[in-house]
């Protein structure tokens, strides 16, 4: 596998990732200027997510057996075809048939945004593992090295939403997104010259699910991870920053844009974060350290909310403090889910780990319209609490990595159940 490969796959993701970032920020701002309610506006973004549940299992499949470079196609394609989609939205229409509509070209990215998400990731332990004592190290630093850039893309791409939304309008900037996909889409189907993660047996589709307890409970630890973040973060923090705090679109994008980009810019340091703060890069144990830390930081930022001290900067304050936190919770679990996979298995694993990752943004995403219905900004930030103590009980529960001091030998992550 040459290095140039990996790096055509993620210059098509990272294309992508600026897309959908961009798009995300379209969507919410546009459709809260037609009036539509938190809820609403967390039904436009479910198909999206529930589709990615959906992709990730059967991406993995198709992955492993046509090659990730082909799913990568498919991934950008169909993006291609969303945002085309999307671009026919006409005002005049009645809400019922616009949301519908706006929901199905959403499931469209979802299915698009996990295709090519699916494909890089799982590109990189193709790269990365040499068959030498440093392949944890190196693997560890690549993944931290893409979550993190991608991250940090989408947030590039929430500011370059909401500024194609003033200068150009909703439907141009669309298009605009739509032309530069066919430009990377046609580059990375002439660079990309040789199959990647192609197995070499078929791998059948009772194999959709992992047969692996440390992936299952990992999985499960996704779940409630992300769907701590995207709790408050899809719907009720904007809505409140708007609403309640009186900031402009501006403000508010920009805002978004500068979390999500600090978050992928930690992500990509969380090999130095951890070796700075006593912790072993990617280690079973440093899951469950930073995983508490970042259970206590949700818990202050929602009594302060809720005794209502402070609320501004409690909650924007505290949140860029749980983004930095968030940030090394996502790369030590992104490094897991490849160091837990073998061989042939890796496509699928992924796609099942981040089809889990996918299930938690689903339920973040309505609760956070639901949630913010029903008692504002203080009970989704609580709900996010009751999550993130989930994803701690269920993260200490994960068994030690081979080759770990701690890891117990008859539990080894590779075994098969």
């Amino acid at each position: 596998m040459r290095t140039r490969t990996l790096a055509v796959v993620t210059g098509a993701y990272w294309a992508f990732t600026i897309t959908d970032g961009a798009l995300r920020t379209l969507v919410l701002l546009f459709f809260h200027e037609l009036g539509y309610s938190p809820i609403q506006l967390a039904f436009l973004f479910l198909l999206y997510e529930f589709f990615g549940v959906i992709t990730n299992l059967f991406g993995g499949l198709v992955g492993s057996r046509r090659g990730l470079q082909r799913t990568l196609w498919y991934g950008l394609t169909t993006q291609i075809v969303a945002l085309l989609a999307l671009s026919a939205h006409d005002e005049s229409w009645e809400r019922w048939l616009a949301v519908a509509w706006v929901m199905g070209a959403q499931a469209l990215s979802g299915v698009a945004k996990d295709l090519t998400k699916m494909s890089s990731k799982s590109s990189v332990k193709f790269v990365a593992e040499r068959g030498d004592a440093d392949d944890q190290t190196r693997l560890f630093r690549w993944v931290a090295a893409l979550t993190g850039s991608k991250n940090a893309l989408k947030g590039v791409g929430f500011f370059v939403g909401g500024l194609l939304l003033q200068l150009v309008g909703f439907d141009a900037a669309l298009w605009w997104m739509a032309g530069v996909l066919v430009i990377v889409l046609v580059a990375s189907v002439v660079l990309l010259d040789e199959p990647i993660g192609k197995t070499r047996e078929r791998v059948e589709r009772s194999a959709l699910l992992s047969r692996s307890d440390a992936i299952n409970r990992l999985a499960a630890a996704r779940v409630f991870l992300f769907g701590a973040r995207d709790i408050w973060f899809v719907v009720a923090l904007p809505v409140f920053l708007e609403r309640e705090l009186g900031w402009p679109h501006a403000g508010v994008g920009g805002f978004l844009a500068l979390w999500v980009i600090g978050y992928g810019v930690v992500q990509s340091a969380a090999p130095t974060v951890l070796r700075s703060t006593g912790s072993a890069d990617g280690t079973v144990a440093s899951a469950v350290r930073w995983a508490a830390i970042l259970l206590g930081v949700s818990s202050g930022i929602t009594v302060a909310a809720v005794a209502d001290v402070a609320v501004e900067v409690a909650v924007v304050g505290g949140l860029i403090v749980f983004g930095l936190v968030f940030a090394v919770n996502s790369s030590v679990h992104s490094y897991l889910i490849l160091a837990y996979s073998s061989g042939d298995d890796v496509a699928v694993d992924v796609g099942f780990y981040y089809s889990a990752n996918a299930a938690g943004r689903l339920a973040g995403t309505l609760l956070s319209g639901v949630l913010f219905v029903v008692g504002g900004l203080d009970v989704a930030l609580a709900g996010s609490t009751l999550s993130l103590l989930a994803t701690y009980v269920l993260t200490r529960r994960l068994p030690g990595l081979a080759g770990d001091a701690s890891a117990d030998a008859s539990a080894a992550p590779t075994a098969r159940a």
